[in-house]
């Protein structure tokens, strides 16, 4: 008899990581068209994506209860057939129902089965047999951030030769993805979980404050990402006065093409890198990011300060839990799902928070008339507003890390 050919699971766990940048990256590529075609606002377009992170954050939660029931292979492909029916309602459902609840309905089908990926893809390659599953790992988070990539330039090059009024055709493609893998995970060979041994652990970590503060960590990590991730398509095309496909390119496409380099460059020579030291040198340029794509004038430079963010966040979550790992090493799977939640709900209030904000200095004539004097439009300085509350996140992990680390180096004084 054979062995199980693993690398036919690999690719297949690859592909489920680029369906999720899909269902979290397709949406905010069309919100320009939500807002001129169905009048939707800028703050209700934020809580669409507040709802699909929620929505995921109540799936992760679920899942890291009661997923033990459920083989992977189930799970794996329950998310997929749910990702297509979220894309599938995505197409058709804003044209025959209220917009807007078209819309929630097809964000909540993704989230389920974005939350559901984000459970299982994970374990899944870790529990396959390997020489090297750091360089798996690795890799699997990268697929992330390349399929982001390959959303944003197939769609922007789909609505530049179809038209926006076409835009719904465009969900129905992508859902031919998921479609597939779900089939592909009925097929390849899966090595289930054996019986979880982890009781009792995560009351220890919840005794400890530095668990607390990696928690924080994984939050402002989340809420750090997406905050721009989600806005840079409709900033670009607004905020910064250019066209949508070079805005498409230019800021989400290189966002996650300077995130996937710098994961990729991670996952290579991490073990040669002082993980604190790096923490904070990506800290301290998403802060840079964050302030020059808010409030420098020039349309260029604050495009490429938005895509460059990419660079400065792509640590931010796996090291956060690499953190976690040195720190606990016992933690397991019960550690990492907290952890993943952490991250969600900071994926969830970023862009949440951003939205708001924007909505509410679109009508404050004193943001107005500050931005006019540098030859800023009404529309891009709210954008600009939104954007700029969101260095809190990179600012408050900078602080952190910097905390702990005179905190740590204090004790190793004392006990010398």
């Amino acid at each position: 008899m054979s062995a199980p050919n693993y690398k036919r699971t690999l690719r297949a766990c690859y592909l489920g990581y680029v369906t999720q940048a899909i269902v979290n990256n397709l949406s905010p590529l069309f919100f320009v068209i939500f807002r001129e075609d169905f009048g939707i606002s800028l703050s209700l377009l934020g809580t669409l994506v507040l709802i699909n992170f929620a929505t995921q954050l109540l799936i992760d939660m679920l899942a890291a209860k009661f997923g033990n029931r459920f083989t992977y292979r189930q799970l794996m492909v329950t998310a997929h057939f749910t990702n297509v029916a979220g894309l599938v309602c995505l197409a058709f459902l804003p044209m025959i129902m209220p917009p807007y609840a078209g819309l929630i309905t097809a964000t909540m089908l993704n989230a389920v089965g974005g939350g559901l990926a984000e459970v299982v893809v994970s374990p899944t390659v870790e529990a396959l047999p390997s020489d090297c599953k750091e360089a798996s790992m690795s890799l699997l988070h990268s697929f992330y951030c390349w399929g982001q990539l390959l959303t944003v330039a197939v769609t922007t090059l789909m609505l530049k030769l179809i038209g926006t009024s076409g835009w719904w055709i465009i969900p129905l493609l992508w859902a031919l993805i998921p479609l597939y893998n779900a089939f592909n995970f009925m097929r390849v060979p899966i090595v289930e979980p054996e019986a979880d041994e982890e009781s009792g652990v995560m009351k220890h970590l919840f005794r400890e404050k530095f668990f607390y503060i990696i928690m924080i960590m994984m939050l402002c990590g989340g809420a750090a990402e997406l905050t721009v991730s989600q806005w840079s398509s409709l900033f670009a095309e607004k905020g910064l006065a250019i066209s949508k496909f070079v805005g498409d390119l230019l800021g989400p496409g290189l966002f996650a093409v300077f995130m996937g380099t710098g994961r990729m460059l991670y996952g290579i020579f991490g073990s040669k890198i002082n993980l604190r030291g790096a923490l904070i040198g990506c800290s301290t340029l998403g802060v840079v990011c964050y302030i020059a794509t808010a409030f420098v004038p020039n349309a260029f430079v604050s495009l490429i300060a938005c895509a460059m963010t990419g660079l400065a966040v792509s640590l931010m979550w796996p090291g956060a839990l690499s953190v976690a790992s040195a720190e606990f090493p016992r933690g397991g799977t019960s550690m990492f799902a907290v952890l993943a939640l952490c991250g969600d709900c900071g994926c969830s209030l970023g862009p949440w928070i951003a939205g708001m904000v924007s909505d509410a200095a679109s009508g404050n004539n004193g943001i107005i008339s500050f931005a006019a004097k540098f030859g800023i439009d009404a529309e891009s300085a709210a954008l600009r507003s939104g954007i700029a509350v969101g260095t809190v996140f990179p600012l408050l992990l900078l602080i952190l890390l910097i905390a702990t680390g005179k905190k740590k180096k204090n004790v190793k004084q004392a006990e010398v």
